[in-house]
């Protein structure tokens, strides 16, 4: 691994910095003074951004963190609250971060959350639907939903369940308790805990070590694991991973070259498998 880690601006946002770096981009919620709350614009950004990774064949892992030493990410911004969700610059209500949590999910590559800090709230569904998390040791992890009138019924609390199990889930969300780094290790939540200054250097490490696997292999098992929460839409994925594994294979070019040669596939000629 590079010792010297060099980030270069992807694209300019306002919300939220957006990096490469030899095969990996940071997505990071650059909005410290409100303790990396997003509002509407951020999570459209952390859209656009992950749409990118997603188009682009030089990026193998995306990093998901937040700006400073002190906060991931505080979940959904009050100050921009209104009716019936977060208010844009339209003034229309939207819940668009549920938007962002299903790029998560549906993207090809790994996506790993860099905790460096507070993880509360929807800020803590965030690093729940990212496919690893490693965190600082000053981390916290907590719920808050129903202290600010809200929740997440969705992977926030039926994914987060199938990490730390129902009762655990439940007190989480009911108590709205403060859990550690370590805490969180300990109930199966996160994957690893390093300090503060070493959590950048051991995230890279963890990319360099994905980047040395079979991309498809990695592609196809994120497909399988999500399918079963994901429903149709989870297999729909990976089906069309599964499709695209037999277009790269001879047995499908004879069907498009036959159909352009005008004549009869000879599908025959290959093997059949047990």
């Amino acid at each position: 691994m590079n010792s010297e880690i060099n980030w270069k601006i992807v694209k300019k946002y306002k919300d939220i910095l957006f990096y490469y770096w030899n095969g990996i981009s940071k997505i990071e919620i650059n909005r410290e003074k409100v303790c990396n709350a997003f509002r509407v614009q951020t999570v459209n950004e952390m859209i656009d951004a992950i749409n990118i990774c997603e188009n682009r064949i030089d990026i193998d892992v995306i990093i998901i963190t937040g700006t400073g030493k002190k906060y991931f990410c505080s979940g959904g911004d009050q100050n921009t609250r209104g009716l019936g969700g977060y208010l844009g610059k339209d003034g229309i209500p939207r819940l668009n971060i549920l938007n962002f949590y299903k790029k998560i999910r549906e993207s090809s590559k790994p996506v790993i959350a860099m905790v460096n800090g507070f993880s509360i709230g929807g800020g803590h569904v965030l690093h729940v639907v990212c496919d690893l998390t490693i965190a600082s040791k000053n981390a916290i992890f907590s719920q808050v939903g129903p202290k600010v009138g809200s929740f997440d019924g969705g992977f926030g609390s039926s994914y987060l369940a199938r990490h730390i199990g129902q009762k655990k889930t439940r007190e989480m969300w009911f108590l709205c308790k403060k859990y550690t780094a370590n805490e969180a290790l300990k109930m199966g939540l996160i994957n690893k805990v390093v300090c503060q200054n070493k959590l950048e250097k051991e995230t890279i490490k963890w990319c360099n070590l994905i980047q040395e696997r079979s991309p498809m292999a990695i592609r196809l098992i994120k497909r399988c694991l999500n399918a079963e929460l994901d429903g149709q839409h989870g297999l729909m994925q990976l089906a069309g991973d599964a499709t695209l594994m037999f277009y790269l294979m001879e047995e499908s070019q004879e069907g498009k070259i036959a159909f352009l040669e005008k004549r009869k596939p000879n599908f025959k000629k290959f093997k059949k498998f047990l």
